[in-house]
């Protein structure tokens, strides 16, 4: 039976370590150079509704150090929402691939196009989620910390589809989740919802970034617009002008905090160049570590391991 991966939530709490393990020993393979083509001759369709850098780098780098094919797929070549039904796109695709990575903007549509897919789906952006960011950040952090022992992320902005997938690996992993952000910016309410029924870890929203920050041994931010809402921009400049996470903010947090950010960044708006370029930072390392993730999702997804 085929499982896809539209949510954090779609992993048990033993799949996300077994991922994790997975993913450290396939970024020891590709240090030592070792070949690791546990996807040799499958082919990932990539279906981009909304453009990414590290997206498409990640996934279609990786497919081919699997031994695999990875086949580009914007949004006028395949006519998703134009001449074609998502219920079509997805039964025609899954005649041809093994697996189908779709970046889109309503989550409704991946749901539907995994509905009727008959080969395992990816989430690789909604505008609800965004969970191959989050989980690959959270190997991150797991990965220089070597533990996840009482360990406080602290999250900078708006409560966009970074932050849900925030919540939704509180889900999964027992640790402390905070957010500061202005008042009508917060997380998805139905995800911060599940989050406390489900009270594995903890989800503390605050107004006050240096509230939020205190202790924390992540400060993590986003840009204050998300793609779509460009024509927010001025107006959310204003009212993010008190989110900015510079030096005096992260002196704030535990005395080895590190600083993230899932990128593409605005320096001088959310974060400034200071904090980007310091030691602290993290940014370049959390985005190498997307593929390898990914490649260990991909293998657990569509391998025969």
């Amino acid at each position: 039976m085929k499982k896809d991966f539209l949510s954090i939530t779609d992993l048990t709490t033993n799949e996300v370590w077994s991922l994790f393990e997975l993913a450290k020993e396939l970024k020891a393979k590709y240090v030592r150079g070792e070949a690791h083509q546990y996807l040799k001759d499958q082919t990932l369709g990539m279906v981009f509704l909304k453009p990414s850098t590290r997206t498409r780098i990640s996934f279609e780098v990786g497919m081919f150090q699997l031994g695999g094919h990875a086949l580009y797929l914007p949004a006028d070549d395949i006519g998703l929402e134009k001449r074609e039904a998502f219920s079509d796109v997805a039964r025609v695709i899954s005649g041809y691939v093994d697996g189908i990575m779709a970046r889109m903007f309503g989550h409704e549509d991946i749901i539907e196009l995994a509905r009727y897919a008959s080969v395992p789906v990816i989430n690789g952006l909604t505008d609800l989620l965004h969970p191959c960011q989050v989980i690959s950040d959270m190997f991150t952090i797991w990965e220089y910390r070597r533990t996840l022992d009482d360990l406080v992320v602290a999250y900078i902005g708006d409560g966009n589809n970074v932050a849900n997938s925030w919540i939704n690996m509180s889900t999964r992993l027992p640790f402390t989740f905070r957010i500061a952000c202005p008042e009508g910016y917060e997380p998805n309410a139905e995800v911060e919802a599940y989050a406390r029924s489900v009270n594995l870890g903890r989800v503390e929203i605050y107004r006050e970034p240096k509230e939020a920050v205190r202790g924390a041994h992540v400060i993590y931010t986003d840009v204050w617009a998300s793609m779509g809402q460009e024509q927010e921009l001025e107006k959310r400049k204003k009212i993010f002008k008190n989110y900015l996470v510079d030096s005096a903010l992260l002196s704030l947090a535990a005395r080895d905090a590190r600083f993230m950010h899932c990128l593409p960044a605005h320096r001088g708006d959310e974060v400034t160049h200071e904090v980007m370029e310091s030691p602290s930072s993290l940014i370049f390392t959390q985005a190498e570590n997307r593929m390898h993730v990914q490649k260990a999702l991909l293998v657990m997804l569509m391998g025969k391991r």
